[in-house]
């Protein structure tokens, strides 16, 4: 053996090798993260398997985004509360509607001032009353109870778009094989 043919050392082989493997195994995990990716938003697959529980999905996630959930709590508010009452023509007793009238034009201008005082007296005591609010009370209460369950239903829902079937995965697993021109690697028994 001449100088310049020296053989390499034998933790550089094992480094080179261990090297390679690591770089396989690194293909490999990309192939099947490309594949998991792949199964999991292929939609068509989904529905065709289980159109009813899509349609399902489908209207839940419809419901959630046209604000059904407040909806639902509105309309339970005014069928224990009852219908909002309408808003009276003039918010001044009788008796003073009447004395203002005797006013003329003058009692107009008186009119559209107490309106306008009481009005500003009433959005000075909104937090007041909001607080003593028993409308307010059945919402924060009905929050409290429906919350849990729409954040359960949106993770379900969640976990059921994202959710691969094995048989779809693997379908993708060879697809994204062929198309890398992969082969399978062995698999120990």
């Amino acid at each position: 053996m001449g100088e310049g043919t020296s053989l390499p050392r034998p933790e550089v082989v094992a480094a080179r090798d261990a090297l390679l493997a690591a770089r396989g195994s690194l293909d490999e995990e990309l192939v099947r993260l490309e594949a998991s990716a792949r199964a999991a938003i292929d939609v068509k697959a989904k529905v065709k398997r289980n159109p009813g529980k899509s349609i399902g999905l489908a209207a839940g996630a419809g419901f959630l985004l046209v604000g059904g959930p407040k909806k639902v709590l509105r309309g339970a508010k005014r069928v224990v509360m009852g219908p909002p009452e309408p808003l009276p023509t003039s918010m001044l007793p009788k008796e003073i509607d009447a004395a203002l009238g005797r006013l003329g034009t003058d009692g107009e201008r008186v009119r559209g001032l107490l309106e306008h005082e009481f009005a500003s007296y009433l959005e000075t005591t909104a937090p007041a009353r909001r607080s003593r609010n028993l409308g307010g009370a059945f919402t924060v209460v009905a929050i409290a109870f429906v919350r849990p369950l729409v954040l359960r239903y949106s993770k379900h829902l969640a976990d059921q778009i994202f959710s691969t079937h094995p048989e779809d995965y693997d379908d993708r697993l060879r697809q994204v094989r062929e198309r890398l021109g992969v082969e399978e690697p062995d698999r120990p028994a």
